[in-house]
């Protein structure tokens, strides 16, 4: 709640005995003397008087906030990503308003018009649904890994197509010799779309035979899983692959649980490799699968950079970051 009777920048101009086009100047930072600038900034720690920032920005079309849209903030990959948003972001000096649309595209819209409407400086968007008609070319949009139908809008994504040759490279190398696929997609393409194109590349180059689940998002997914698996499940139990690429860490865990539950040994029947990367409690550095890794803090620092950019014509279409994969116990060592 405010204050009564909060000091206004007439009673600072009148503690510091300078005209209050001076504090306004000095509150905006824009240059005055020296001598001034002492008074004034002296007077305002004298009467503890606060500056309306959201004022100040409906006035200078500058709000020192970025707007970030996800899709919750309960997966630990949003999270995660969210978490290192706004670090960066207040290190460059402003600040981060979280919406979670629930992959809601009419959420979407609002918050985007509600970003709009308060002068946000920015919008990160990590979306499901193509809001690229909906945005204005006079708000800053940077997209994680979401292509949207309209030609402005820059991205920024970790190499997914490497990171699927590199899940089946790696299952090869720890002993794999048939690995299948499981990803569930948006109707909406993006950049993560490439983890199927990288597995078949990679299949393609060693002479094997793709075997995968790909379809899209919905609440079956379990059924789903289970279903491929029972469907290639041979007449004496053992299964048709012996190691599975799965399209994220989430989904990997899931498909983990599914074949323990059906009697299966993870690692030594079969191998699990997820995408993402996701720390357990997000602070520690075990992963709850092996993983090719999302280099989130180093995304997220690219996409603040690109969306507080002065010249958004330089940005290019699409930024790419390389993916590492690590050990998270579901792969032999």
């Amino acid at each position: 709640m405010k204050r009564q009777n909060a000091p206004t920048m007439k009673d600072v101009a009148r503690e510091a005995k300078v005209a209050l086009g001076t504090v306004s100047k000095v509150i905006n930072g824009i240059p005055v003397g020296e001598e001034y600038r002492v008074k004034v900034e002296a007077a305002i720690r004298k009467l503890n008087y606060e500056v309306n920032t959201y004022a100040r920005g409906l006035k200078m079309q500058k709000s020192n906030t970025v707007t970030l849209i996800i899709p919750d903030a309960v997966n630990p990959f949003y999270a995660s990503f969210a978490h290192y948003i706004e670090s960066a972001l207040y290190e460059a000096g402003h600040f981060m308003v979280l919406c979670c649309s629930g992959a809601i595209l009419e959420k979407e819209i609002e918050y985007l018009n509600m970003a709009s409407q308060n002068q946000s400086d920015g919008v990160i968007a990590l979306t499901y649904n193509d809001i690229g008609g909906h945005v204005p070319e006079s708000l800053p949009l940077v997209s994680f890994d979401r292509i949207y139908s309209n030609a402005f809008t820059p991205r920024v994504a970790s190499d997914n197509f490497a990171g699927g040759v590199m899940a089946v490279e790696k299952l090869l190398e720890c002993g794999c010799a048939h690995p299948a696929f499981i990803t569930f997609n948006s109707p909406y393409p993006g950049e993560a779309d490439k983890r199927k194109d990288g597995y078949l590349h990679a299949c393609s180059a060693h002479n094997l035979e793709p075997v995968y689940l790909s379809t899209l998002s919905d609440a079956n997914l379990v059924c789903q899983i289970t279903d491929f698996i029972r469907h290639h499940r041979r007449a004496d139990g053992s299964l048709a692959f012996d190691g599975i690429f799965v399209n994220t860490d989430y989904n990997a865990y899931i498909t983990c649980n599914i074949l323990r539950e059906m009697g299966f040994r993870i690692p030594d029947d079969v191998q699990i490799i997820g995408f993402d990367g996701i720390t357990k409690f997000g602070i520690t550095k075990d992963l709850y699968v092996s993983s090719i890794c999302q280099p989130i803090p180093e995304l997220a620092r690219t996409c603040v950079n690109m969306v507080l950019a002065k010249d958004k014509g330089l940005l290019p279409s699409l930024t790419l970051l390389p993916v590492s994969y690590r050990y998270g116990g579901t792969t032999r060592k």
